[in-house]
């Protein structure tokens, strides 16, 4: 029995994969770089227990953000939990390119709360555009969009009756916002938070629409366009792509960019990988 994660900083997707076919479960997230050997080890038996046979498994393969070595609490966990596994890790974003690649050679996106991309040889990430963070860029993703419509808002540039909507649904007095976005535990969900409802305003106001089209438009300028575009297809990963998928595809048709496939969610993907090794 193989088992593959997916996990993130707020949720993992255990899928294990066995004779009676794939069954997932899910367990709290597992952030590597903030989280304590006890908090990972209860997490991984979680998943264990949900799972059931561990002695069964014989291969996992984890995936999580900016995952380049094993990391030593997570991995003395999974081998105290699953005894005689072989486990692999790997970065989220060469999941998501396996999820929309397999082992065909791509452009692969990751735009979710934040966002990635990357140029994938259909075995490996071989060149890697850095997002730098919701503060700096994560052009394309939900804190980015979140950020300038909050942004305008604060700044009062947002139509009025956008504006009175917004003020009526959301505390987002200037205080509030300060105090979420530079001494919240989360700013970046945060800001991300807000992409629903700026979204729920596509097409039914002018400057909202262009607010949407240039969170999109950004993204493809100063990233996908610095890769092969013209030679090669660009699969997308996450759950703000899905649920914007119309407007991306919009966006990147203007700018001459092949959107192939776009997944809320990369186990599917993952598993159809795996399944076929």
């Amino acid at each position: 029995m193989k088992i593959i994660v997916d996990s993130g900083a707020t949720k993992a997707g255990w899928t294990s994969l066995g004779p009676d076919g794939a069954v997932c479960v899910y367990t709290a997230g597992l952030n590597l770089s903030t989280a304590d050997a006890t908090s990972v080890r209860r997490i991984v038996r979680d998943a264990a227990e949900k799972l059931g046979r561990p002695e069964n498994v014989s291969g996992i393969y984890f995936y999580g953000a900016g995952i380049i070595a094993a990391p030593a609490a997570l991995d003395a966990a999974l081998s105290e939990a699953f005894p005689g596994a072989r486990v692999e890790y790997a970065s989220d974003l060469l999941g998501a390119a396996r999820a929309v690649f397999g082992r065909r050679p791509g452009i692969a996106c990751i735009l979710g709360t934040g966002s990635n991309s990357c140029f994938y040889d259909g075995e490996n990430v071989v060149r890697n555009l850095h997002p730098c963070g919701f503060v700096l860029g994560d052009e394309g993703g939900g804190s980015s969009l979140g950020k300038r419509f909050v942004a305008d808002y604060l700044k009062e540039m947002l139509p009025a009756e956008v504006a009175r909507d917004f003020g009526e649904k959301f505390e987002v007095d200037y205080m509030t916002v300060v105090r979420n976005v530079y001494k919240g535990e989360a700013p970046a969900r945060y800001l991300a938070s807000f992409a629903p409802y700026v979204l729920s305003w596509y097409g039914k106001d002018e400057a909202v629409s262009r607010i949407v089209e240039d969170n999109f438009r950004d993204f493809i300028r100063k990233f996908l366009l610095r890769y092969d575009t013209a030679g090669n297809e660009v699969g997308v990963v996450g759950g703000f792509a899905a649920a914007a998928e119309n407007v991306l595809r919009k966006v990147a048709e203007q700018e001459g960019v092949r959107i192939g496939k776009v997944m809320a969610d990369p186990m599917p993907g993952l598993i159809h990988f795996y399944g076929i090794d």
